[in-house]
């Protein structure tokens, strides 16, 4: 993926996944903070440096294969004063953080582009980067396979019991979101590729490019 780019796309992308993993991390750890779980600002995480957020291998694979991580924020539920629901709070953080991000530079996107200020490829492409890896990574993260976001999300919301035989096979997460990446990289296309064919048909929507 990171050979076919050329020089403003490059900058676009690096752009877009140093903002985004750095919001939606630190949304995670700011708001685990604020319900009462004070060890992620213990560990630096309630941070907007990128340095704290950014895992190297995974950024690697972000931007050979278009898909990686970043340094998961350590929450113990226990902690949370809303009690399960609170996880719940918490892992939603991330992506909507995301969509926030998104919505603010697709708009400025628009204010700049009528001020006649984005006449050049790198400043179209960063803003249109921006919002484009911004929506993909809120989508992307609600699916509920751990250890996506959307696992967490969705957890504290079943009964108890449905919640316990859930977590069961949790430990079987990384096998299924494999499989649905494996799946995405064939000729006919797969659940990634139309995610991220989503994704960008709502950033030139919100973009109006």
């Amino acid at each position: 993926m990171i050979l076919n780019l050329t020089a403003p796309e490059l900058a676009g992308l690096l752009i877009a996944l140093v903002l985004g993993l750095t919001f939606h991390e630190f949304s995670h750890a700011y708001v685990a903070d604020q319900l009462g779980d004070h060890r992620p600002r213990a560990l630096g995480r309630v941070s907007l440096n990128p340095l704290h957020h950014l895992d190297p291998v995974g950024s690697i694979f972000m931007l050979i294969a278009g898909f990686g991580w970043a340094k998961p924020v350590p929450v113990n539920a226990y902690a949370l004063r809303p009690g399960r629901i609170g996880l719940t709070m918490v892992a939603l953080a991330g992506p909507l953080a995301n969509f926030t991000v998104a919505l603010v530079f697709a708009l400025l996107f628009r204010l700049l582009n009528l001020a006649g200020v984005l006449d050049g490829d790198v400043p179209r492409l960063v803003g249109l980067s921006i919002v484009y890896f911004n929506v993909a990574l809120g989508i992307l993260n609600l699916i509920p396979i751990p250890p996506l976001d959307g696992y967490n999300v969705l957890l504290p919301l079943l009964p108890p019991r449905q919640a316990f035989l859930v977590q069961r096979y949790a430990q079987y997460g990384y096998f299924a979101l494999l499989l649905l990446v494996l799946l995405s990289y064939g000729s006919s296309g797969g659940p990634l590729q139309w995610l991220f064919g989503a994704a960008a048909a709502i950033a030139r929507l919100l973009t109006g490019a």
